[in-house]
């Protein structure tokens, strides 16, 4: 039986983790939009925390909205929606797992408990979320997708 992974860009991956550092000491949280079923993150859309919490991420509903019409008119999909953690481990807390409502998504997360805002050391997990249920899969970095696709 395969793992579950999450495959992505080391450009994307870079994105979200300057995100996370930028937010600091608030959630930071956003989208990584893919083709429809393809299951492959190309987009990068960072969004507001309408919350601007350390402990908890919210997308402004107005920002959201028109992200789901853009995903909708180019044909995507959300493929990964992220959140940081500024002050636990990067692990879907119960409100996470509660409003997890993508059962096809990677649900990102990162820790920016040890650097803040520094270059220090994070953590950056990966996980399925459907029907409350909380899967850990591998992350897997590579500088471009097979296929010339990026």
């Amino acid at each position: 039986m395969l793992l579950p992974m999450l495959t992505i860009t080391q450009e994307l991956h870079d994105a979200i983790v300057a995100h996370a550092r930028a937010d600091h000491p608030d959630e930071a949280c956003g989208v990584l939009a893919g083709p429809a079923g393809s299951g492959r993150p190309q987009r990068f859309v960072p969004m507001l925390n309408a919350a601007r919490s350390p402990t908890f991420y919210e997308f402004d509903s107005t920002d959201l909205l028109k992200l789901y019409r853009e995903m909708d008119d180019r044909d995507e999909e959300p493929v990964v929606i992220y959140h940081s953690h500024t002050a636990t481990e990067a692990y879907p807390s119960r409100t996470d797992v509660s409003y997890a409502n993508e059962p096809g998504a990677h649900y990102v997360l990162v820790s920016t408990a040890e650097c803040g805002n520094d270059d220090g050391p994070f953590s950056l997990r990966s996980f399925r979320i459907v029907d409350g249920a909380v899967e850990e899969e591998d992350v897997r970095v590579v500088e471009a997708y097979e296929n010339g696709a990026t």
